[in-house]
């Protein structure tokens, strides 16, 4: 009798099934928040696509190297948090050039703690109610756009939050990529880019189509020389490092571990580290090991051999890179819409993260007060000294926790 499909190899069915599921969903659920992120330190359009562009193959092919070298179901993804944390930074002194010597000051810090187990420690060591706190803060005013886009545009705004809410009780991953199918539609149809159907009268505040031919779609690299700027050191490289080593490489070995794989974390952080470096001066922010994603490559679903799940991760890279492709026209639909739109996915795709750390940020009584302060100077929008309210955030609440320790003493 011949072997069940189910029992099959590295890349047969249900892997090959999963990497492709793990892909879209990684892909789709956050690709306008990497726009709106880059767009908000100072990218223009072509350094936006370019970026996208540079990040989507990087964690791909970042994910079938660490895959098929370690033969487990390793997936990458871009740092969701740490581009959401570029959302609500105003563009640094020296513009998107120093955001650029920022990406390329993280990624060395990632190599580094990759490398040098007491900075990996020291990151950990970070409190967790802190790091938590900090998170939510950043994500709070992405998790509002979706209000502000049904008060701006009610019928583009209902149609696309009904849509995810609908879909996410039906199924939950596919949320987001559904709300992102009917915003590109809508924006679509506005243009008059569906064949059949009369361009409709403009919304207040979406722009016409611009006639785009293939080459302007085309994800063209543009190369940024980057500028190193200390204000942008302290308010872009310093929190981006912390909250993509907190909230996606440790909690993506997390994941891995529960799954029955106990991969050395050290180098795995120095591969993403090295591939960050490499996407930088393209505009990529940040790769690094994936959570969500990641438990869809290495759970059952993707193959009932634990040993044979690695060609999930291999599938979903390749789908990255294929997603990169069209990063052009992805930009172009993106800046065919209102910035508040865009927001509005990308806080619906970020609800899920910002209820969970702001759980985790008040779950501890004896850290609460200083989890708050975290979160509310960081959610202010405070930007002293050039250096964003992340940071700030850090400081003060890590000031009251020293505090509160003090007294306690």
């Amino acid at each position: 009798m011949s072997e069940p499909a189910a029992t099959g190899g590295p890349f047969s069915l249900p892997p090959v099934t999963a990497g492709l599921l793990a892909g879209f969903v990684g892909f789709a659920s956050t690709f306008a928040v990497i726009i709106a992120g880059l767009t908000s330190v100072g990218a223009t359009q072509a350094q936006a696509a370019s970026g996208l562009m540079a990040l989507s193959v990087s964690m791909g092919l970042c994910g079938i190297l660490l895959s098929l070298r370690k033969r487990q179901p390793i997936s990458v993804a871009w740092s969701t948090p740490g581009v959401a944390l570029l959302a609500t930074t105003a563009a640094p002194e020296g513009g998107f050039a120093a955001a650029v010597g920022a990406f390329l000051v993280c990624g060395a810090a990632i190599v580094v703690a990759g490398l040098w187990k007491p900075l990996g420690r020291a990151v950990a060591a970070i409190p967790a109610p802190l790091a938590n706190a900090m998170l939510a803060g950043v994500l709070l005013g992405l998790c509002l756009a979706p209000v502000e886009a049904v008060a701006q545009f009610p019928a583009i705004g209902l149609a696309v939050v009904i849509t995810w809410a609908v879909v996410a009780r039906l199924r939950r991953l596919m949320a987001v990529p559904a709300a992102v199918l009917v915003t590109a539609l809508l924006i679509a149809w506005n243009a008059g880019l569906i064949p059949g159907i009369a361009t409709a009268e403009s919304w207040p505040g979406l722009t016409a189509w611009p006639g785009y031919g293939i080459a302007e779609l085309l994800p063209l690299p543009v190369f940024v020389m980057p500028a190193f700027e200390p204000a942008a050191m302290i308010g872009i490289a310093l929190p981006l490092f912390i909250v993509t080593m907190a909230s996606q490489n440790i909690p993506g070995i997390a994941v891995l571990n529960a799954n029955g794989y106990r991969p050395e974390p050290g180098p795995l952080f120095t591969t993403t580290g090295v591939f960050s470096l490499l996407a930088a001066p393209l505009g990529g922010h940040a790769v690094n090991l994936a959570a969500i994603t990641a438990a869809l490559c290495a759970g059952p679903d993707a193959h009932p051999d634990p040993a044979k799940r690695y060609g999930a991760a291999v599938v979903a890279g390749w789908t990255y890179i294929g997603f990169g492709l069209l990063a052009g026209l992805a930009t172009a639909l993106i800046a065919a819409a209102p910035p508040v739109l865009i927001e509005a996915v990308a806080g619906l795709a970020l609800l899920g993260a910002f209820g969970a750390s702001l759980a985790a940020a008040l779950s501890e009584p004896r850290h609460r007060e200083a989890a708050v302060v975290t979160f509310v100077v960081t959610a202010s929008g405070l930007t002293l000294l050039g250096i964003s309210g992340a940071f700030w955030g850090l400081v003060a609440g890590g000031a009251m926790m020293a505090l509160s320790r003090w007294r306690a003493r």
